[in-house]
């Protein structure tokens, strides 16, 4: 184990990972028959930043939790989306 913490070294090897395993790509899991057409489905829109017009770390939160889910309902075979920057009325 490295006496110091390489988060290039670790990233870069976890990013190909889930690369080599289509987890970027919803339809792939289609594919690899790790999840179903008619089976359940996930999906998240993402509205745009609130009317105040100023980003905060809130926002930046909620995107990481969002973007969280979909990965991880994707990697348990559900058919997902995530739809970042459009509200339930797709302005």
């Amino acid at each position: 184990m490295a006496r110091i913490y390489n988060p290039r070294e670790i990233e870069e090897r976890l990013y190909q990972w889930w690369e080599e395993r289509g987890y970027f790509r919803p339809e792939t899991q289609v594919e690899k028959g790790r999840a179903d057409v008619d089976g359940p489905r996930f999906c998240i829109t993402m509205p745009p930043p609130n009317v105040t017009g100023a980003l905060h770390l809130g926002h930046a939160m909620t995107a990481a939790v969002e973007d969280l889910m979909t990965r991880y309902h994707r990697m348990r075979g559900f058919e997902t989306l995530f739809l970042p920057g459009s509200d339930h009325a797709g302005i």
